[in-house]
């Protein structure tokens, strides 16, 4: 097969991968469940490209999330459940539901007003799969469940994602801080409950409180209008650059890091803060 710009060529490709006796070994083996960590690696990998400011590494992971999507369509379709123009039709529904402000003649002059429509219609979205499971005889939840303001946030996502979205969630309910220093004051807390377990000598409640201690900061993050993933990749960046740092000063000297000592390797890691600023 040729390469092309066309859609219709990459889910040729995949029919192709999937199809028994001529296809790829590897492809045909695969499963919805054994596909999804490739779904979110690759996910990531887009985020990274697009941190890095590299256009075109991130054209190609493009490519490669898009061919995650293809690839789940195309198991689906074997399945008699759906295939990839149903995947196209349910999105571009969505968007144009999701959107009365530009498809439609909803007030939508504001981010703040965007949101708000944004966040009614996604409440009455769940609440009509509810109905349609419950048509079916489907129970996801016991029947007298009300809905809750934290419904809809994937299980699936990072910790520190899921922790953002629940505080913005809860948030848009009135269950918040009205003050950034009063979310600073609850870190203080928290970390006064580690040492206070930590003089107890309880790992395991000690452990419990740094969870605490992570979702302050997460709420810390956020009244600061910061992606707590984003800033600790960020934060990952810095420390890897400086360690670096440290790794070039200590071979300059015949040295390794395993050679030096802490002393030496605090010292190069002030040196290097220090240039960066």
């Amino acid at each position: 097969m040729k390469p092309s710009r066309d859609i219709a060529r990459l889910i040729e490709i995949m029919a192709a991968l999937r199809t028994p006796g001529s296809g790829c070994p590897w492809d045909l083996e695969q499963t919805f469940g054994t596909i999804a960590p490739y779904t979110i690696e690759e996910a990531y990998e887009v985020a990274d490209a697009i941190a890095r400011g590299d256009l075109a590494d991130l054209r190609d992971e493009l490519g490669d999330l898009l061919l995650q999507v293809v690839f789940h369509a195309r198991m689906a379709e074997e399945q008699g459940a759906f295939n990839f123009g149903g995947v196209v039709d349910a999105i571009t529904t969505k968007m144009i539901r999701r959107h009365p402000h530009v498809f439609g003649d909803a007030d939508g002059n504001t981010v703040t007003a965007v949101r708000g429509l944004w966040e009614d219609i996604k409440a009455q979205e769940r609440s009509a799969k509810a109905e349609a499971k419950a048509d079916r005889g489907e129970a996801a939840s016991p029947p007298s469940a009300p809905i809750s303001a934290l419904d809809g946030v994937p299980l699936a996502l990072p910790a520190l994602s899921r922790a953002l979205k629940l505080q913005e969630k809860a948030g848009r309910v009135g269950f918040d801080w009205n003050d950034t220093r009063a979310v600073l004051a609850k870190i203080r807390e928290e970390a006064d409950e580690i040492e206070a377990e930590l003089d107890r000598t309880d790992q395991s409640k000690a452990a419990a409180e740094v969870g605490d201690l992570l979702f302050a900061v997460v709420n810390l993050a956020r009244h600061l209008s910061a992606d707590p993933e984003a800033i600790l990749r960020a934060t990952n960046s810095k420390f890897e650059r400086r360690f670096a740092s440290i790794e070039r000063a200590l071979a300059a000297l015949g040295k390794s890091p395993q050679d030096a000592t802490l002393a030496e390797m605090d010292a190069l890691w002030d040196a290097a803060k220090a240039q960066e600023k």
